[in-house]
């Protein structure tokens, strides 16, 4: 359960956000995207793409139905 990855998609929200509400992108991100989140980051692809390495390798065989929160802390807040 990935929050917010850095794509095209969610570059383009960053930026619709930073015009509509009149603030810079880097704003939009820390008090809007992430305002729950204590690391105030956008995820990387390849962050996700290294959990899902992970998820498919011989040491996670016994990680069946599980969420995993890739979130910077959001469901910890």
């Amino acid at each position: 359960n990935p929050a917010y990855v850095r794509t095209a998609l969610v570059e383009s929200q960053i930026a619709d956000q930073a015009a509509s509400h009149g603030i810079g992108e880097d704003e939009v991100i820390e008090e809007i995207m992430l305002a729950r989140a204590a690391i105030k980051r956008l995820i990387e692809p390849e962050e996700v793409a290294e959990l899902l390495a992970y998820l498919c390798s011989p040491p996670a065989a016994f990680i069946t139905g599980a969420s995993i929160a890739l979130d910077g802390g959001w469901t910890a807040n």
